[in-house]
């Protein structure tokens, strides 16, 4: 009785401790997402992406090159859905900083949040896996929550709200390939070779839109690309401990971060409508981590990378 007590109590602690590395790397970043915010006053967004992938290339490649080796770092398995991930979260992450750019930091992220409703829309006809009435009527439920933040109708359509539902459903496509990876590498390996192709992706863009960074960008473009590797860090050990079903719904505290953020340092708030949205885009994915929770699948409300 007393051995099993202590695996329980040791259990109890592992999830502690994983919903803790998770919810530091939800605080975390929404402060890379702040930073280039701040860039993108002075720097195109195209730039400031691609320099998100190409500062945190070179805090994780050495890592990932000094743990793994040359071979499986940059020789993944899979190589063509790799570089499929790696192309999806380029584009998200580039629509996300367009969005952010012109809106609140908050009323962007909700729409974020369309991705789990993504996967579960998404997976009959790419994983193959059934999804039962309940979670069609979430789904339904999120995607009206959208409509809220989004507002069509309501006088001219806001062009940052359409960037920001586009770079929800990007992600929602790069949460299936990454399904899609699962047991095909160490992570950080993955990790490592999605941000080479995003670098290598948004590379074109840069001969149109290179504009050199003035001195005091330095220091922001060094800190997006740290706290993108160490909140990533965070995850991939909160998720080597702790199961899926588990830490999902913590997720969900990047919001609260994000609109700290916004309000300390830009003084954006988002206004009662696009709270009543965020609750209902909130509360579907919630539903649908309970669901997936009670059939014993992998929880579909995932991180950013």
């Amino acid at each position: 009785m007393s051995s099993r007590l202590g695996g329980d109590a040791l259990s109890e602690d592992r999830s502690a401790l994983a919903i803790v590395l998770m919810v530091i790397a939800m605080t975390v970043i929404p402060v890379m997402d702040a930073f280039a915010k701040l860039l993108s006053e002075d720097l195109p967004v195209e730039e400031v992406a691609w320099w998100r992938f190409v500062s945190g290339l070179l805090f994780i490649l050495p890592v990932a090159l000094w743990r793994y080796g040359a071979r499986t770092t940059l020789l993944p398995l899979q190589p063509g859905l790799q570089i499929l991930r790696g192309l999806l979260t380029a584009g998200s992450s580039l629509l996300f900083f367009a969005a952010i750019s012109m809106a609140p930091l908050a009323d962007s992220l909700a729409l974020i949040f369309l991705a789990p409703l993504v996967v579960t829309a998404a997976s009959p006809f790419v994983l193959g896996e059934s999804v039962g009435l309940h979670r069609w009527a979430a789904v339904c439920v999120g995607f009206l929550g959208a409509l809220i933040v989004i507002r069509p109708g309501f006088g001219t359509v806001d062009l940052a709200m359409l960037l920001a539902a586009a770079a929800g459903l990007s992600h929602g496509a790069f949460l299936l390939v990454t399904r899609r990876l699962s047991r095909s590498g160490p992570p950080l390996a993955t990790l490592c070779v999605t941000t080479i192709v995003g670098a290598l992706s948004l590379s074109v863009f840069q001969p149109f839109v290179w504009v050199m960074p003035e001195p005091q960008h330095w220091l922001l473009i060094a800190g997006m690309g740290f706290f993108s590797v160490l909140a990533h860090f965070l995850l991939i050990k909160a998720f080597e401990i702790g199961t899926a079903t588990l830490l999902a719904p913590f997720g969900y505290a990047e919001i609260i971060t994000a609109t700290i953020l916004g309000l300390a340092i830009f003084g954006d708030f988002p206004d009662r409508l696009t709270w009543l949205g965020i609750f209902v885009i909130v509360a579907s994915g919630l539903y649908i981590t309970f669901r997936e929770r009670v059939r014993g699948r992998p929880a579909s409300v995932r991180p950013r990378t």
